[in-house]
């Protein structure tokens, strides 16, 4: 794998959020100032939302990595169409809240219990839903519902809900959501990453995972990671993760916008021409051992044998025409399968890497799973 010929501690642009990884653009820190201040307030619902891929889930895992979880107990449910019942299911379990045979009510009643017992502890509690925009009505009516418990004038649970944009404009738009839309202390949208800010995303997450110069990118690999992804961390993750692996399998220090370029149409599915330098996969040693090879080669077509090392100044043997042709043929031939077998790798070598990066998408959504259970 590429993270081992260029000397990398992990695997820096995969696809499953990582905060280890978490790069704080522009419009992260804005969505990290609301989040905190939500915090600061204690209750009520936070709403952050982006396109696919933009970095919501990223974002709160860094955040809950720096919570003093000693005054704040956290619990995060991944939603896939829950309705009202199943929602208030779910948030019992996420907090650990054993509900096997309680109705709704009893389930209810065992976490506002749960809730009241946190508080006296001295802890406040912060559920974050993720993909609420699969949540139905009914769902998010009930989480409105649980905002509602209290001890005193002291709220006992504050929420986070992340989603795509039409979340968002369902929260802004849908009558049922009034009284929802009047708790809700801060929203923010988080967008794509400013063109500029693309170099610094990838060398922070290359010098995460021990990246010390190699490979390099140039400038117009850059520009070209920012015009095919338009900022999109996900989008950009999934290239570099491409361009990093055709560059292992060039054996390349460098990765420019020709390579890039070729990753993409790779991508694609569309044919490409490239040629790695010859100085970063071919050393001199290599390029004089097939000259020498060649001249062989000629010399047997011709029915000559190999001569020996002459001074420049002796008449170097005369070499059959029609042969030499022959040879170049075949050599043109055989590099054309090379190109055909280095595409075939590639593509092999692609789809082994996406089929690993949804093998561990599944394992993390299966792990969530088990720990909210």
């Amino acid at each position: 794998m590429y993270d081992q010929f260029y000397g990398l501690s992990g695997r820096p642009f995969q696809l499953t959020p990582d905060p280890h990884y978490y790069f704080e653009s522009g419009t992260h820190r804005k969505a990290l100032s609301y989040l905190g201040y939500g915090l600061a307030q204690g209750e009520g619902f936070i709403v952050i939302t982006g396109e696919v891929g933009s970095g919501k889930s990223t974002l709160v895992s860094h955040l809950m990595q720096t919570i003093d979880k000693a005054r704040l107990t956290a619990a995060t449910v991944v939603t896939s169409q829950l309705d009202g019942e199943d929602m208030v299911q779910m948030a019992a379990e996420s907090f650990g809240i054993d509900t096997r045979g309680l109705d709704k009510a009893s389930t209810l009643k065992a976490i506002e219990n749960f809730l009241h017992a946190e508080a006296r502890a001295g802890r406040r509690c912060l559920l974050v839903v993720d993909e609420a925009q699969n949540l139905a009505i009914d769902a998010l009516e009930e989480l409105r519902m649980l905002s509602n418990f209290q001890l005193g004038s002291t709220a006992l649970l504050q929420i986070f809900l992340l989603g795509q944009p039409e979340f968002r404009d369902l929260v802004q738009a849908a009558p049922e959501l009034e009284q929802l839309r009047q708790r809700v202390i801060a929203t923010h949208h988080l967008e794509a990453m400013d063109a500029d800010e693309v170099e610094p995303y990838v060398i922070h997450r290359l010098q995460r995972a021990g990246w010390t110069g190699r490979p390099q990118l140039t400038p117009d690999a850059f520009a070209a990671l920012f015009d095919e992804t338009g900022g999109v961390p996900r989008k950009l993750n999934a290239l570099m993760n491409r361009a990093l692996l055709m560059g292992a399998v060039e054996q390349l220090d460098t990765l420019n916008g020709d390579l890039i370029a070729a990753v993409i149409a790779d991508m694609s599915g569309k044919r490409f021409a490239y040629e790695a330098p010859l100085s970063d996969h071919a050393p001199a040693e290599a390029i004089a051992h097939f000259e020498r090879q060649a001249a062989a080669e000629v010399a047997e077509k011709a029915g000559a044998p190999m001569p020996a090392p002459v001074a420049a100044s002796v008449q170097a043997p005369s070499v059959d025409q029609a042969a030499l042709a022959a040879l170049q043929s075949r050599i043109e031939r055989l590099e054309t399968h090379m190109v055909e077998q280095d595409a075939v790798l590639r593509r092999v070598l692609a789809m082994l890497i996406d089929w690993m990066e949804k093998e561990n998408q599944t394992l993390a959504g299966e792990i969530r799973s088990i720990r909210a259970a």
